[in-house]
């Protein structure tokens, strides 16, 4: 028998970024990014280990946010138009590149690459959520959910009701849209307080995740630290995120992405290529972006982006397989040392950010498949679990109270409540008094029942996590403002619309439209607990 256990978890999330209003907006394109770096990737890391026999366990949230993007025709239809843009592009360059070698041979790997991606795209009918489902019907995924627009609950706690929103609509969303009830959530940022375990308990949910700290903490303090879970008294279990498995991964100054071999992320061709010929290739208003051909390597740290030298997939990829055979050695040798002082196998949790694997580091899907590979064949130390199974398999273990805690910088709140972003939560906090009042009313007519649920949308997507997020990180703060406002706006008109009983129905029908995450809401979510 192993000694223990490795449980991956990825957290696959984006903001609910949809504009029908418009033909064109930037932010559309980080879902059509994730699509072709790290949800198709990942799908082909599964379906290969699955076609080679290797029985892969793996833990996987997918946010409502998300999983309402990948299911959204307009958004398929656009992600069809991208790639089609890209593969025209890619094309233009194996052309343009004739004589120059090194660069060709790497347009006809995009080329094969891109072409891939279409072919996988397809075969799921453009439905990716129906694709990773899949596994999670076959067990080798444990796929769960998240808040339901990846709100930062500690910052709403003293509002209960918009807490339990959060919780209730996304299990729902999930229950339609995977045909079963979420065991586990991830919760949004890792960010847990005091408390939150009675709602989710209540939910029917199983177990969270949090950071470790959140569980070094905890009350009375956990025997085997972080490598085991804890029981809350609801019974609902608490896993801890391990600090050296994850720095290992995730740094880009320690870790594996920061590696010479593997290609560079800020060196793209859309702002290196000539601007007439790639004109047709970035925004329509003639600024360039990013277009996800990269054809330089990380080389040195500390060199210019000018100092860059060619990338080259076969020696990525001999790098990412040697990052996974160390990976799995260290992972081997931490679980050999914790045996020996753990009356239980222990379990080392690995979370990351699901775009991390093939958007930031372009070779995290090679790291992937290697790691469940080795781990299967190269080691017998550890067996390589989801979480729901870890469970099942010891149901025993310690009662404690966690401590509050998140996986943001200093490992509380203030990355999400500072300087930079403060000035929404009076505004957010507002909303959720006026939403908790509405949620009283029984509407008089159909417009009025469909004025309430979309204010409960507003409020929520108002809510995201994302938009503090990137106020804080400086990058976009125009449109993370614009979102906050726009949504906020929209909710308040809706409020005074039903209070004096005139509801204009062709706005209403217009934001519908726009705002048309969870189509089956009831505002009554949140009436008074």
């Amino acid at each position: 028998m192993a000694l223990g256990y490795l449980a991956l978890v990825l957290h696959a999330h984006l903001p609910f970024v949809r504009h029908p209003e418009s033909d064109y907006v930037l932010e559309e394109e980080w879902l059509f990014e994730a699509i072709t770096e790290t949800y198709v990737p990942l799908l082909q890391v599964f379906e290969n280990l699955k076609r080679d026999g290797i029985d892969f366990k793996m833990t996987m949230s997918m946010t409502p946010p998300l999983v309402s993007m990948l299911r959204d025709p307009l958004l398929q239809d656009r992600y069809d138009d991208h790639l089609a843009l890209l593969q025209e592009l890619i094309a233009k360059e194996i052309d343009h590149n004739q004589h120059n070698g090194h660069i060709r041979y790497l347009a006809e790997y995009y080329a094969k690459s891109f072409k891939q991606i279409q072919q996988t795209w397809e075969n799921y009918d453009r439905d990716l959520v129906k694709a990773f489902k899949q596994f999670l019907d076959s067990n080798n995924l444990d796929i769960i959910t998240c808040g339901a627009t990846h709100g930062y609950l500690p910052l709403m706690k003293m509002y209960p009701e918009a807490v339990w929103a959060q919780i209730q609509v996304a299990c729902e969303h999930y229950q339609e849209n995977f045909g079963r009830s979420p065991k586990g959530i991830w919760l949004p940022e890792c960010a847990y307080y005091e408390g939150l375990e009675r709602m989710l308990a209540d939910a029917g949910l199983r177990y969270f995740l949090t950071d470790g700290h959140g569980i070094l903490y905890a009350r009375p303090r956990p025997r085997f630290g972080s490598y085991a879970p804890i029981f809350t008294e609801t019974g609902v279990a608490a896993f801890g995120r391990d600090h050296e498995s994850s720095q290992q991964v995730w740094s880009s100054k320690v870790g594996y992405p920061g590696d010479p071999e593997y290609r560079e992320f800020y060196k793209d061709l859309g702002w290196e290529a000539e601007y007439e010929y790639i004109k047709p290739y970035i925004m329509p208003n003639g600024q360039r972006k990013n277009t996800g051909i990269k054809y330089h390597k990380i080389t040195a740290r500390d060199g210019g982006l000018s100092e860059k030298a060619l990338y080259d997939p076969y020696w990525a990829k001999e790098k990412a397989a040697e990052h996974a055979a160390n990976f799995m050695y260290n992972r081997g040798q931490q679980i050999h040392n914790l045996r020996g002082f753990m009356d239980r196998p222990p379990i080392v949790v690995s979370p990351y950010d699901a775009e991390l694997f093939g958007h930031w580091w372009y070779e995290g899907p090679w790291f992937i498949d290697f790691l469940f590979r080795k781990s299967w064949y190269d080691q017998d130390t550890y067996d390589m679990t989801h979480l729901s199974d870890y469970l099942r398999g010891n149901p025993n273990q310690q009662v404690c109270r966690p401590s509050q805690s998140s996986w943001g910088y200093k490992g509380f709140h203030e990355y999400w409540l500072n300087e930079t972003n403060a000035w929404i939560y009076p505004h957010l906090h507002k909303a959720a008094e006026r939403m908790i009042q509405l949620a009283s009313r029984e509407p008089i007519d159909e417009l009025e029942w469909k004025a309430l649920n979309q204010a409960a949308r507003e409020l929520l997507l108002a809510q995201s996590s994302d938009w503090a997020f990137i106020m804080r990180t400086g990058t976009m703060v125009p449109y993370a403002v614009r979102r906050t406002r726009s949504h906020l706006l929209r909710f308040n008109k809706l409020y005074e619309d039903i209070l004096i009983g005139k509801i204009d129905s062709g706005w209403l029908e217009k934001v519908e439209k726009i705002d048309n995450i969870f189509p089956n809401i009831n505002y009554r979510t949140y009436r008074t607990l």
